[in-house]
Protein backbone atom coordinates (compact mmCIF):
# COMPACT_ATOMS: atom_id res chain seq x y z
CA UNK A 1 0.00 0.00 0.00
CA UNK A 2 1.30 3.46 -0.88
CA UNK A 3 1.78 5.94 1.94
CA UNK A 4 0.36 9.33 0.99
CA UNK A 5 0.87 10.99 4.36
CA UNK A 6 2.99 13.87 5.49
CA UNK A 7 6.74 13.65 5.12
CA UNK A 8 9.03 14.37 8.04
CA UNK A 9 12.57 15.68 7.70
CA UNK A 10 15.32 13.07 7.95
CA UNK A 11 17.89 15.70 8.89
CA UNK A 12 18.15 19.45 8.88
CA UNK A 13 20.94 21.92 9.29
CA UNK A 14 20.04 24.91 11.46
CA UNK A 15 19.81 28.08 9.39
CA UNK A 16 19.95 26.26 6.04
CA UNK A 17 17.22 27.20 3.51
CA UNK A 18 14.63 24.46 3.15
CA UNK A 19 13.39 25.47 -0.34
CA UNK A 20 9.83 24.54 0.62
CA UNK A 21 6.66 26.08 -0.78
CA UNK A 22 4.39 27.47 1.90
CA UNK A 23 0.63 27.86 1.65
CA UNK A 24 -0.66 29.30 4.90
CA UNK A 25 0.43 27.03 7.76
CA UNK A 26 1.24 24.15 5.38
CA UNK A 27 4.56 23.42 3.65
CA UNK A 28 5.20 21.36 0.52
CA UNK A 29 8.21 20.07 -1.41
CA UNK A 30 6.91 21.85 -4.49
CA UNK A 31 4.11 23.02 -6.75
CA UNK A 32 3.38 20.97 -9.87
CA UNK A 33 1.33 22.61 -12.61
CA UNK A 34 -0.16 20.39 -15.32
CA UNK A 35 -0.86 22.71 -18.23
CA UNK A 36 -2.89 21.69 -21.29
CA UNK A 37 -2.38 24.00 -24.28
CA UNK A 38 -4.96 23.52 -27.04
CA UNK A 39 -5.69 24.96 -30.48
CA UNK A 40 -2.39 26.78 -30.69
CA UNK A 41 0.19 27.37 -33.40
CA UNK A 42 3.72 26.05 -33.68
CA UNK A 43 3.37 22.75 -31.82
CA UNK A 44 5.58 21.12 -34.48
CA UNK A 45 8.22 23.87 -34.45
CA UNK A 46 11.12 22.64 -32.31
CA UNK A 47 12.70 26.10 -32.05
CA UNK A 48 9.39 27.58 -30.86
CA UNK A 49 8.87 24.85 -28.25
CA UNK A 50 12.45 25.25 -27.06
CA UNK A 51 12.11 29.04 -26.79
CA UNK A 52 8.79 28.68 -24.96
CA UNK A 53 10.51 26.49 -22.36
CA UNK A 54 13.37 28.98 -21.97
CA UNK A 55 10.88 31.84 -21.63
CA UNK A 56 8.93 29.87 -18.99
CA UNK A 57 12.14 29.32 -17.01
CA UNK A 58 12.87 33.04 -17.06
CA UNK A 59 9.31 34.14 -16.22
CA UNK A 60 9.12 31.67 -13.33
CA UNK A 61 12.36 32.98 -11.81
CA UNK A 62 14.01 29.58 -12.17
CA UNK A 63 17.57 28.51 -12.95
CA UNK A 64 18.10 26.45 -16.12
CA UNK A 65 20.69 23.69 -15.72
CA UNK A 66 20.05 21.72 -18.92
CA UNK A 67 17.56 21.71 -21.81
CA UNK A 68 17.03 18.86 -24.25
CA UNK A 69 14.45 18.63 -27.02
CA UNK A 70 13.68 15.83 -29.46
CA UNK A 71 11.65 15.93 -32.68
CA UNK A 72 9.62 12.86 -33.58
CA UNK A 73 8.74 11.71 -37.09
CA UNK A 74 6.36 12.47 -38.63
CA UNK A 75 5.51 15.10 -35.98
CA UNK A 76 5.66 15.96 -32.31
CA UNK A 77 8.27 17.34 -29.96
CA UNK A 78 9.34 16.44 -26.45
CA UNK A 79 11.45 18.74 -24.32
CA UNK A 80 12.80 18.58 -20.80
CA UNK A 81 14.42 21.40 -18.85
CA UNK A 82 16.30 20.41 -15.74
CA UNK A 83 16.10 23.28 -13.26
CA UNK A 84 17.81 23.99 -9.97
CA UNK A 85 14.22 24.23 -8.69
CA UNK A 86 13.08 20.94 -10.38
CA UNK A 87 11.90 20.62 -14.02
CA UNK A 88 9.74 21.61 -16.96
CA UNK A 89 8.60 18.94 -19.42
CA UNK A 90 6.80 19.52 -22.73
CA UNK A 91 5.15 17.06 -25.09
CA UNK A 92 3.34 18.13 -28.28
CA UNK A 93 0.80 16.42 -30.50
CA UNK A 94 0.52 18.89 -33.40
CA UNK A 95 -1.78 16.56 -35.33
CA UNK A 96 -4.29 17.01 -32.49
CA UNK A 97 -3.60 20.69 -31.79
CA UNK A 98 -2.40 19.87 -28.28
CA UNK A 99 0.64 20.32 -26.05
CA UNK A 100 1.16 19.21 -22.45
CA UNK A 101 3.49 21.09 -20.11
CA UNK A 102 4.48 19.89 -16.64
CA UNK A 103 6.08 22.55 -14.48
CA UNK A 104 7.33 21.44 -11.08
CA UNK A 105 9.14 23.89 -8.82
CA UNK A 106 10.24 24.19 -5.24
CA UNK A 107 11.25 27.25 -3.27
CA UNK A 108 10.58 30.73 -4.58
CA UNK A 109 9.89 29.66 -8.17
CA UNK A 110 6.66 31.04 -9.64
CA UNK A 111 5.33 28.30 -11.95
CA UNK A 112 2.03 30.13 -12.50
CA UNK A 113 3.95 32.75 -14.54
CA UNK A 114 4.39 30.12 -17.28
CA UNK A 115 0.69 30.20 -18.18
CA UNK A 116 0.79 33.59 -19.92
CA UNK A 117 4.13 32.71 -21.55
CA UNK A 118 2.61 29.60 -23.12
CA UNK A 119 -0.49 31.49 -24.29
CA UNK A 120 1.76 34.00 -26.10
CA UNK A 121 4.21 31.41 -27.43
CA UNK A 122 1.51 29.26 -29.03
CA UNK A 123 -0.97 32.05 -29.83
CA UNK A 124 -3.92 30.61 -27.91
CA UNK A 125 -6.07 31.32 -24.89
CA UNK A 126 -7.32 27.71 -24.77
CA UNK A 127 -5.30 26.65 -21.74
CA UNK A 128 -6.25 24.41 -18.85
CA UNK A 129 -4.29 24.28 -15.59
CA UNK A 130 -4.31 21.83 -12.70
CA UNK A 131 -2.20 22.48 -9.61
CA UNK A 132 -0.85 19.68 -7.44
CA UNK A 133 0.89 20.51 -4.16
CA UNK A 134 3.54 17.80 -3.85
CA UNK A 135 5.07 16.31 -0.72
CA UNK A 136 3.47 17.96 2.28
CA UNK A 137 6.17 18.18 4.93
CA UNK A 138 6.32 18.86 8.63
CA UNK A 139 8.43 21.88 9.54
Amino acid sequence: MMDTGTLTPSHTQPGAPDHLVRRGPRAFAGVHLLIDVRNGRGFDDEARVRQAIVDCVSACGATLLHLHTHRFSPHGITGVAVLAESHIAAHTWPEHGYAAFDIFMCGSGRPEEAIAVLARAFETEDIGVREVLRGEVTV
